[in-house]
Formats: C-alpha cells, structure tokens, sequence
C-alpha cells in the first residue's frame, strides 16, 4: 500500500512536472535553430541563426562586403532544454548567445564583447526566420505568396503586407525593409526601402488557420525585414563596438495560440523602450 502511494506521488509530480514545462523545445545544428511546439509537431519553425553579421553601409553595396564572416561554436547548456552559442567573428570580437524556451515562445538573450583594440564594424545581425511551415505554404525563392499572412505595425495598427505603400527597386529584389527613426537608412538590408517607418520592432504572421501567431523582436532592432524566400526578420542592432566595448542585446520569438491583444501584452511587457517609436 505504502509502495503504491510513493508510485502515485511521484506519478503525480511527474504530470505537474511536465504541465509546468514550456510547450517548445529548442534545437541548434550548423548554424540553424529549430523551434517546436507540442501542439504543432508538424509546423516546427527553422532560423537561420545567424545567418550573417553586418557593417554600415550596406543598403547599396554587394553582399559579400557587407558581411563578416563568423564561426559558431555550441556550448554546454547550464539549464535543462536551453542552448548556448559562442560566435567569433573575423575581426576578433566573441558574441555568446543564451537561448531558453518560454510559455509564449524563446528568450535570447546575447552579449557581444571586442577583446581587441580595434573598433569593430559589427553594427547588426540577422536571424533569418523560415516561416513556410507554420504558414502552411511552400518554400520559394523570391516568392510573394505568403505575404496575406505576414504584418508589421504602421500608424500603430497591425497591418497586413503587401502594406499600401510597396517599394520595387534596389540594388536586389524583391524582398521589403522597414527602419526605425533611430537607424541611419545607408545601414540597412539592399532590398527595396520601404518609406513608411514602423511603430515597433515587431513582425511576424498568422497560422493558415489564423489561430496561431509567429513573431520576432530585438532590444535594440535594426531592421524589420520580409525576405527572398519565405521567410521574416526582425535583425538586431550591435552599433559597432570600440576596442574592450561589450553590448548587451535581447530577443523573443513568440509563438503561441491566441490574438493579437495577447501579442501586443507580451510584447509590451517584453519590450517596454519600443512604446511606438
């Protein structure tokens, strides 16, 4: 009797337990980070983390001289399910990543350090989030057929894109940028600008069956950002770093089932300097 209690106790702990736990796991393999949701198995959400970080000066330059290059290496986690990333980039300077599962979505929080004494030109990064998965549309390069989905703030309101004003020219198409007040428009991604600035770092879409939502935002942010293929950005701002320099970023990918007044809490609680820039 006494032995079936113990079983039932620790069968009971175990349920808490895991009802406790995050809904989302988290994984990291060559430079991508795979999100997942136990209600949504089959709509596992990829992000190229990181796909690249970035000198000023790139809204009419090529690429590939834009970007520094970097070598990511994984770290031992210090919590159960939470991942830890270490990425030195060619000119010296060392960004850790803390990457944790939440309730809504993921936590990142990031620390970028210059152990050098020569001023970095590391002034952004970009995570490339995938979202044909969650939409339930295919991959495609250069493809527009997602955009119903997708929505950025304009004016303060959630607004669906293609929003009214849609720029079409750059040094690549297609694709669309939106920058904040505070981000010098040489600095940002070499796809069409678009001259409508948002309200707040936050973008993201709506699950085909418009239940679900997906979205990205950074402390400080860069960029929002609708990609080539199918995919979104919000990339974060670093502003360059002077010799010993150390920056601390933060991040938070949500995800999770419920509206748009649900989103705006969190994101306002999260990100409470973004007030409607």
């Amino acid at each position: 009797m006494k032995w079936t209690l113990i079983c039932a106790c620790l069968g009971h702990i175990s349920l808490l337990t895991a009802l406790a736990a995050p809904p989302i796991a988290i994984a990291w393999e060559q430079e991508y980070l795979t999100i997942t949701h136990r209600a949504l198995p089959d709509q596992a959400v990829a992000i190229h983390y990181l796909e690249a970080f970035c000198r000023p000066g790139s809204t009419d330059r090529d690429w590939k001289e834009t970007v520094i290059p970097h070598k990511s290496t994984k770290l031992a986690a210090h919590h159960p399910g939470e991942i830890r990333l270490q990425q030195v980039l060619s000119d010296g300077v060392v960004v850790h990543h803390v990457i944790q599962p939440v309730a809504d979505g993921v936590a990142f929080d990031v620390s970028a350090y210059n152990p050098t004494e020569t001023v970095s030109e590391a002034h952004w990064a970009q995570p490339c989030m995938r979202v044909d998965k969650f939409v339930g549309l295919p991959m495609k390069q250069s493809g527009e057929h997602y955009l119903p989905q997708c929505f950025i703030y304009l004016e303060n309101k959630l607004t669906r894109m293609p929003t009214t004003v849609w720029a079409k020219q750059a040094r690549y198409i297609p694709g669309q940028v939106w920058c904040p007040l505070h981000v010098d428009r040489n600095d940002v991604n070499p796809r069409p600008l678009n001259s409508q600035v948002p309200s707040n770092g936050l973008i993201g879409c709506f699950s085909k069956d418009q239940q679900w939502i997906l979205g990205m935002a950074w402390e400080p942010y860069q960029e929002l950002f609708q990609g080539v293929i199918t995919c979104l950005h919000a990339d974060f701002r670093i502003g360059g770093l002077q010799p010993r320099e150390r920056k601390q970023i933060r991040g938070k990918v949500y995800l999770f089932k419920g509206n748009e007044k649900t989103l705006l809490n969190n994101y306002r609680k999260d990100f409470p300097e973004h007030h409607d820039d």
